[in-house]
């Protein structure tokens, strides 16, 4: 009997020893960051606010220092039109956000960015809701995103508190206005508060809170990005079905930093029904599988290698321009900060039409066979009205001069 207690004991005494991730601190973070009191956590909300305050809270207690000089906080002013179908200025609202950002200084060489993005829809103003009749209903994003922020709380706790001293830095940071283009993350990246050729790598994690128990799919994009991403990722052992994408440009924020040319990975857990609905609430949260899914993310970090920056890729990228159902696509990602006339491009896709074309990173669309293009509403728009095998003359500015091009879809 005594034996028998022993091993009991023992095997108790293990799985505390080697869980690095606590599941009620987990359930703690996503319960308030998708509880009603913040309204989901829309962009410039005063309820956005709280989320940040409580992420500085965090990050402080932590012992990390301020990511923007003396603040947690990276304050950022955006233009956004409240109504993504008008293509005219009249909705044009100036809006403000605010990321959120920690420090851990280990006195290393390089710099590893781990982020998610805290915002969501809020009360389904700005058109972005896959519910009928969305205005005025609380949309939480207990998974999109609060299951990744809390992961960035949970991973900031354990290497603040790792006994071993790590061979990197660490930025740990919480971007808003995701939901709205990426904006959070691309504004600190144009402007970034760290050396942006400091940062080896950047880890981003978004929805990773619907861990599917039977299948136990877990999604990892951007393995292209570094020649390191499939060894290391092949090499650790776990009870996940690992599907790995290559591609750096996603509808998340590590396309920010991929486009800055920094090795990204992305985590996953999988796409449902409640996605960008008020029913994506705390209670569907799969606590156990992402504490799981964190504690691999831990290993693979542990498994890149020490003091030295990882070899950047470019990868073979989808269009990111938009979910659509268009029957073309010009093969870019458009630059969702961009405040000027136009459509400013942020990345062109090898093999794309806008690629053969010869439309460059930084070009501007200005028209598009007949049509103007004031914005991205206006480019959707156009799109829209081509199918394949159509070729039309587009107009773009490059260095203040206007060049044509052909684009044949």
């Amino acid at each position: 009997m005594k034996k028998i207690i022993f091993l009991i004991l023992f095997s108790a005494f293990i799985k505390v020893q080697s869980q690095n991730i606590s599941v009620p601190t987990l359930k703690k973070h996503i319960s308030y960051l998708a509880s009603d009191i913040l309204k989901g956590r829309g962009t410039s909300s005063e309820e956005e606010k709280k989320a940040a305050e409580y992420l500085a809270n965090e990050f402080k207690k932590y012992g990390l220092k301020p990511g923007n000089k003396d603040s947690y906080l990276y304050a950022f002013n955006f233009k956004k039109n409240l109504d993504p179908h008008d293509t005219s200025t009249a909705n044009v609202t100036e809006r403000k956000g605010n990321d959120v950002i920690g420090f851990l200084d280990n006195k290393a060489p390089y710099t590893i960015v781990i982020g998610a993005h805290y915002d969501h829809l809020g009360l389904g103003h700005d058109k972005n809701s896959r519910e009928a009749n969305p205005e005025g209903k609380i949309h939480n994003g207990a998974d999109d995103n609060a299951s990744g922020t809390a992961g960035v709380l949970e991973l900031a706790n354990y290497f603040s508190n790792n006994k071993k001293t790590e061979k990197f830095n660490f930025l740990f940071m919480c971007y808003s206005g995701e939901e709205l283009g990426l904006i959070g993350s691309k504004k600190w990246c144009e402007a970034p508060s760290y050396p942006l050729d400091k940062i080896t790598y950047m880890i981003n994690m978004d929805m990773i809170g619907r861990l599917n128990d039977s299948t136990k799919k877990l999604i990892v994009y951007g393995v292209g990005t570094s020649p390191v991403w499939v060894p290391i990722l092949d090499s650790i052992k776990s009870n996940f079905s690992i599907k790995k994408d290559s591609a750096g440009i996603g509808p998340s924020d590590q396309t920010s930093f991929y486009l800055k040319n920094i090795p990204v990975l992305h985590f996953f857990t999988g796409q449902h029904e409640d996605y960008h609905k008020p029913s994506d609430d705390a209670d569907k949260i799969n606590y156990e599988g992402e504490a799981a899914v964190l504690e691999y993310i831990i290993r693979v970090v542990n498994a890149t290698p020490q003091q030295e920056k990882l070899v950047f890729l470019k990868t073979r990228n989808p269009d990111t321009g938009g979910k659509s159902s268009f029957k073309v696509t010009m093969g870019v990602m458009p630059d969702y900060a961009y405040e000027g006339k136009g459509l400013r491009i942020d990345g062109v896709t090898d093999g794309k039409p806008a690629a053969a074309a010869g439309i460059q990173k930084g070009d501007v669309v200005v028209k598009m066979g007949n049509m103007e293009i004031k914005d991205i509403q206006a480019y959707m728009k156009a799109l829209s009205e081509h199918k394949k095998g159509d070729t039309i003359p587009v107009k773009v500015l490059r260095d203040g001069k206007e060049v044509e091009v052909k684009v044949t879809f």
